[in-house]
């Protein structure tokens, strides 16, 4: 009980410093505290007050970003200043999230993109694949397996869909600063962009945080139409503090807002305009664009 005990008032300290609501940081605070002491997780292993406890702040603030993560492998317990430098090398490692370009039968491009990868390294990756969609009719932009990655980014694959940069795609509340950055649309880009032809975003229930955002963004500026599940629905950033050599909490300390919808997609995921299971996406994509083109 003690161990747990440390845990918990470590991660709640944690939470209530940084997370993006404080009001709901309070309340998740509260009912934490109100089951640690009628000895609800006593008993428990650390894996299984992982598990718990992650799904108690969820109940009270459906937030999947806030969380209380088990890891098999010790980790230090310094706040770690390599995260930068460790997720671009996560992202070299994976081709910068484009796992294929593809020209399929009709002239329709398919792109499947894993990982949102920053600018700095992943910005010539995403114009060759840009380049070699160019010339297709319709593009399939495939995130169902896409687990997220950087807002700037993100703001560089929307930027291939607009005409310009005049597009306002989100913002990024921050709450240690109090400050608010805006992403728009890149004004120069180094490979075509894709204008004036149909854009269909694959999605499923695993599709998350920055997949999410692309599919959100292309969704709330109808440049795209929407085919498959409900998303994961994580829209806050997040950082991580490690609380024991296995046991860490994600604190989202900011949020998405977007300049059409005034919110986003935390806990309630991106809706696609045409459901169906995600492993008959792109099938029905390729249907309805064909029946698009009939009815044209």
């Amino acid at each position: 009980m003690t161990t747990h005990h440390a845990i918990l008032e470590d991660a709640l300290a944690r939470i209530t410093a940084g997370y993006v609501f404080p009001d709901r940081a309070v309340e998740v605070d509260a009912e934490i505290r109100r089951r640690l002491s009628t000895g609800e997780y006593d008993a428990l292993s650390e894996t299984e007050l992982c598990t718990a406890v992650t799904g108690h702040l969820q109940q009270v603030c459906p937030d999947k970003h806030l969380r209380l993560l088990w890891s098999d492998e010790p980790q230090s317990m310094e706040e770690d200043p390599e995260a930068d430098t460790r997720f671009e090398a996560l992202c070299r490692a994976e081709n910068f999230g484009v796992q294929k370009v593809e020209r399929l039968e009709g002239n329709i491009g398919y792109l499947d993109l894993r990982l949102v990868a920053t600018p700095a390294g992943g910005a010539p990756v995403f114009a060759a694949a840009m380049q070699l969609l160019s010339h297709t009719d319709a593009l399939m932009l495939d995130l169902r397996n896409c687990r997220g990655g950087s807002p700037e980014g993100v703001a560089l694959w929307c930027s291939y869909f607009f005409a310009d940069g005049s597009v306002h795609l989100n913002d990024i509340y921050d709450r240690a600063s109090g400050r608010t950055q805006q992403f728009w649309t890149s004004t120069h880009l180094p490979a075509p962009r894709y204008l004036d032809r149909p854009v269909y975003v694959l999605t499923s229930a695993t599709t998350f945080s920055g997949g999410e955002e692309i599919a959100y963004n292309l969704q709330t500026q109808q440049r795209a139409t929407l085919v498959g599940e409900t998303t994961k629905g994580g829209a806050h950033p997040t950082d991580r503090y490690p609380v024991t050599p296995h046991i860490t909490v994600t604190v989202p300390t900011a949020r998405s807002i977007n300049p059409v919808t005034g919110t986003n997609w935390e806990g309630v995921g991106v809706i696609p305009g045409i459901a169906v299971p995600a492993d008959q996406a792109l099938s029905a994509a390729l249907d309805h664009l064909q029946g698009a083109a009939i009815s044209a």
